[in-house]
């Protein structure tokens, strides 16, 4: 069964290297557009945009982050984030603190007024994945779930994978 699958996922590829999927393409821009837009409304009181977003979920998400670890996880340059990190912790939404086995090493954490717009931010979202969800069947969330999961680079996933869900938490498929 598995090897049918994948053999019919394949199949749907290669038929697709001659013909582009443009409406998933195309939704996944609008949907994405509108999914940020969201946050982008509330960030923008703030003076603040998607990169400041980014910083301050995975910050409060992962309390004591490290720099590096950060870059990692976003995949960007250490000139990238110096800007925003800076604005972040000038304006008390992140603090850094000294690393106990090497104090050289900054360990990064949301304050409580950064935990806040962390959290407003993730609830605002997820009100848009609760319409969705509901107009959808029961396991759609498992579907959905299992489908962006599939959609990162395998060499990835595993890293994903503990970020999303540390220490194993992650839900039933």
């Amino acid at each position: 069964m598995e090897t049918a699958l994948h053999g019919k996922h394949k199949a749907q590829a290669e038929a697709h290297d001659a013909e582009p999927m443009f409406d998933l393409i195309e939704l996944l821009f609008f949907a994405y557009r509108d999914f940020v837009g969201d946050a982008d409304r509330l960030l923008e009181s703030y003076r603040f945009g998607r990169a400041h977003h980014r910083v301050l979920h995975f910050v409060n998400r992962q309390p004591g982050l490290t720099i590096a670890e950060l870059l990692d996880i976003l995949k960007i340059t250490k000139q990238s984030l110096s800007r925003v990190l800076k604005e972040l912790l000038d304006q008390n939404f992140v603090e850094a603190r000294a690393g106990v086995a090497d104090r050289r090493q900054r360990h990064l954490y949301a304050t409580a007024k950064g935990r806040k717009l962390a959290l407003d931010l993730a609830h605002l979202q997820s009100r848009r994945f609760a319409r969705a969800l509901d107009a959808l069947p029961a396991n759609a969330r498992q579907d959905a779930i299992r489908f962006l999961m599939a959609m990162i680079d395998p060499s990835d996933q595993d890293e994903v994978k503990s970020l999303v869900w540390p220490q194993g938490a992650r839900p039933a498929p």
